[in-house]
């Protein structure tokens, strides 16, 4: 079997303090693993700009003009982790006969890629990164992570226990990925869907490299709720169940209150009644509100805008010929080599 084409994905949003070590690292991994044979010479490191507001483009820029190994993708806004991921695979999956994704930070423990190539080779077309633990995590975070696996098990969602979105996806997995059109995405739930032969490697969770991360406890609340409502009608299906046994304990109570007037045994209720009215117009708000993400998600669905913009791609050289003159003026470290690849595409 010929060497494959490895492309390393990796979404970035201001991690200007952490590149450096990253591309160190991730760039001696794949320098063994060319040197071992496991794949190409062509093989890449893809670094996707979601939109960052620090120097994490300049420093990915210039890194690739000097760095065979170092490509970049520019988005022209912050579009999410998601998407900037997605638009990573989309943009490697052109060129490279697989391709593994990985968060910039580093937790992720990249040694294990080089068995995620292995199980490729084997015949693999998708191979998830399983973390074996959560002990590093706080309680409140490792609860609502577990809980959050054990809903959407309960809703029948098909998602891998305790993976994030380390994994490695053949060619062919992405280009059937790339069929999937909807704009709420959710990859942890979508990649299980393609149903490819797959396995897991398991791996211990390590300490971030440097920055802070990007994923605070609001963003992975709104994040976990979004998976929720993106792959089950389950909520809805449940606030139907509650609203039928609110009405049917209706009847059944206004059945007895109704003969305890007719025996001359009632009182005048004041609290009974506002508590039931804050209960069911609660229930009433929770249920529209509800209803109302499903619609939200429904009209996000018909206007099918696009789920990210290319601002500048250094992967597949289609990058502003402005922008590389610019850059030749500023940094000495540009090759004569970029400079006719920018005449050639004039």
């Amino acid at each position: 079997m010929m060497e494959p084409v490895l492309t390393i994905v990796v979404p970035c949003y201001n991690e200007e303090a952490a590149l450096p070590e990253t591309i160190v690292q991730l760039q001696q991994l794949l320098e063994e693993l060319i040197q071992d044979r496991l794949v190409s010479k062509l093989s890449k490191l893809l670094f996707v700009d979601d939109g960052s507001k620090d120097g994490t483009w300049e420093l990915i820029y210039k890194e690739g003009l000097h760095n065979g190994y170092v490509r970049g993708l520019k988005l022209a806004r912050n579009v999410g982790h998601q998407n900037a991921l997605l638009a990573g695979l989309h943009a490697a999956g052109e060129r490279s006969d697989c391709v593994v994704s990985i968060d910039a930070d580093l937790q992720d423990d990249i040694q294990v890629i080089r068995e995620f190539i292995l199980k490729f080779r084997a015949g693999c077309e998708i191979v998830y990164g399983v973390r074996q633990g959560r002990a590093t995590d706080t309680f409140f975070k490792r609860s609502t992570a577990q809980g959050f696996y054990k809903i959407m098990k309960i809703l029948g969602v098909n998602l891998v226990y305790n993976h994030a979105d380390f994994r490695l996806m053949s060619k062919r997995a992405l280009q059937e990925l790339d069929r999937f059109k909807e704009v709420n995405l959710f990859l942890r739930g979508i990649v299980p869907l393609l149903g490819f032969q797959s396995d897991v490697v398991y791996y211990d969770r390590l300490e971030r490299q440097a920055g802070e991360t990007k994923y605070p406890i609001k963003k992975m609340l709104a994040f976990a709720f979004d998976g929720i409502t993106s792959f089950s009608v389950s909520p809805i299906r449940f606030v139907l169940f509650i609203g039928f046994v609110s009405f049917f304990m209706s009847l059944i109570f206004g059945g007895y209150f109704l003969t305890l007037k007719f025996l001359g045994n009632t009182e005048t209720g004041w609290t009974s009644l506002i508590t039931s009215i804050w209960l069911i117009g609660g229930l009433q708000l929770i249920a529209i509100g509800l209803i109302g993400e499903y619609v939200g998600k429904i009209y996000k669905e018909a206007k099918q805008r696009p789920k990210y913009i290319v601002d500048i791609d250094a992967f597949n050289l289609s990058v502003p010929r402005h922008h590389l003159f610019q850059q030749a003026a500023d940094d000495e470290s540009f090759s004569l080599e970029n400079r006719s690849i920018s005449e050639r595409n004039k």
